[in-house]
């Protein structure tokens, strides 16, 4: 009776009674880091409990993946992931050890991040026109850098491919880090880059935006312009976006629960400002709308994929 009554106690205990912990694939200090330490501290206040981030980087989102497969559909432990992870990945993997709808269920969005056209500050190019241009004359020979073969960026810059009837030589790097020293010194000839990405760089001297790789201008940097404005083809879009996750099978109230926390802390005056500081923007829909973004998400990268025949396994 007493094992028991205890049992019972241990149920009705309200959530959350313990710590909670948040797996990123992505590194200490990057972008998509910042923000999730930035909106898990004020979740943190409101649930009660500490969140831990825990990142586990590499394999393209793989290894955090699998870890939060496995955990307790509990609600204590959540995964942080972009768009391309999610919807990017079961096309670039013919062996993906998890299915990104089977096996979570989205809490809610985190942010939208918008890229840049990045070139040296010593480039000839003042225009995506000079860019297109040379592009033009001389056929895969401008070269582009990214972040390694079905990244954002690999993946935007087929699109754009497409959009321009033109053809780039791919760069891939292992780390984000790397792409934009290899833009400023004139090894790469261009990249896509976001503010909190390239931000350094372009401060430093090193790197400057020739457009934002979107189809309008992008708040606190209205003096560049879109693609469009530069131009570049019309209505070129390719902003990002990064999701909360959890483990198939928590509870609904848990889910709509860590949902609101997510969206409050979005709304945070200061967190706001932090993110607009480094191009990002608050994007707080919950899991209907999240699926939504999913579908979308996986059309647009299949599409893109398929047609490079590109594969990773």
């Amino acid at each position: 009776m007493a094992l028991a009554m205890m049992s019972a106690a241990a149920i009705a205990q309200p959530y959350p009674n313990k710590p909670l912990k948040v797996v990123t694939p992505f590194p200490p200090g990057s972008g998509p880091d910042t923000v999730l330490r930035l909106v898990t501290d004020r979740m943190q206040r409101a649930l009660g409990q500490p969140i831990v981030v825990e990142n586990r980087v590499g394999a393209n989102g793989l290894i955090a993946a699998e870890q939060v497969k496995r955990a307790a559909p509990d609600g204590y432990t959540l995964l942080q992931f972009d768009d391309a992870m999610i919807a990017a990945n079961p096309y670039l993997y013919k062996k993906l050890p998890y299915d990104s709808t089977k096996d979570f269920e989205p809490v809610g969005t985190l942010f939208q991040t918008y890229f840049f056209v990045v070139v040296a500050t010593n480039s000839p190019w003042k225009s995506m026109s000079d860019l297109l241009a040379a592009a033009k004359a001389k056929p895969g020979k401008v070269t582009h850098g990214t972040w390694g073969i079905g990244s954002v960026g690999h993946l935007g810059m087929l699109q754009f491919e497409t959009v321009s009837a033109l053809e780039f030589t791919h760069v891939p790097f292992q780390r984000v880090v790397d792409v934009y020293p290899a833009v400023g010194s004139g090894d790469v000839d261009w990249a896509f880059g976001s503010i909190a990405s390239s931000g350094a760089m372009a401060r430093a001297g090193k790197v400057r935006y020739l457009a934002a790789a979107s189809s309008k201008r992008v708040a606190g940097f209205t003096d560049i312009p879109t693609i469009a404005e530069s131009g570049g083809p019309a209505n070129f879009d390719t902003r990002a976006w990064v999701a909360l996750l959890a483990p198939r099978g928590v509870p609904a109230d848990i889910v709509a629960r860590l949902g609101s926390e997510n969206a409050k802390a979005q709304a945070d005056p200061e967190v706001r400002e932090k993110l607009a500081a480094i191009g990002f923007e608050p994007l707080a829909v919950g899991p209907a709308e999240t699926v939504r973004l999913i579908e979308q998400a996986q059309k647009r990268f299949g599409d893109i994929i398929q047609r490079a025949k590109i594969s990773l396994d």
